[in-house]
């Protein structure tokens, strides 16, 4: 079971992710759509009732349109999540942040690299974070 859950991490990550996402989703949407049909003078319905509605469908669909969230979390979580087999994984041995010399920053960046990755400080920090920041804010913004 543990060689399953480390060869399979990433995977299994973002299904819980998504499953408890979309069962908190159901949760308050229901709370939501009965306390407009109660406005309404209207009858309640069941938890069960309300995910077959076009409400809840819509809300899902909805959600699902944030992608950059869903990206900003990819890339955040592929640093130490591995997934064996996957070719959008990391190799199993290789789990976390790379060095300066496999990144090709500092002092190991070739001539032709952006000047931030040459750079130190907070501005090779920002260069290493780069793609996360940039989906961060885009997710934000959005």
């Amino acid at each position: 079971m543990r060689g399953f859950v480390r060869d399979n991490a990433l995977g299994l990550f973002f299904l819980v992710t998504f499953l408890l996402t979309l069962a908190g989703q159901a949760v308050s949407g229901h709370a939501e759509f009965n306390n407009q049909l109660a406005a309404d003078q209207l009858q309640r319905i069941s938890l069960g009732e309300y995910v077959t509605t076009s409400d809840f469908a819509v809300d899902v669909a909805e959600n699902w349109q944030s992608e950059y969230l869903q990206f900003f979390l990819y890339i955040g979580v592929t640093v130490w999540l591995l997934q064996r087999g996957s070719p959008e994984s990391k190799e199993m041995h290789k789990a976390g942040t790379e060095s300066d010399r496999e990144q090709r920053v500092g002092a190991h960046a070739r001539p032709d690299s952006p000047k931030w990755a040459r750079a130190d400080g907070w501005r090779r920090a920002v260069y290493s974070h780069s793609l996360l920041l940039v989906m961060g804010t885009v997710f934000v913004l959005s």
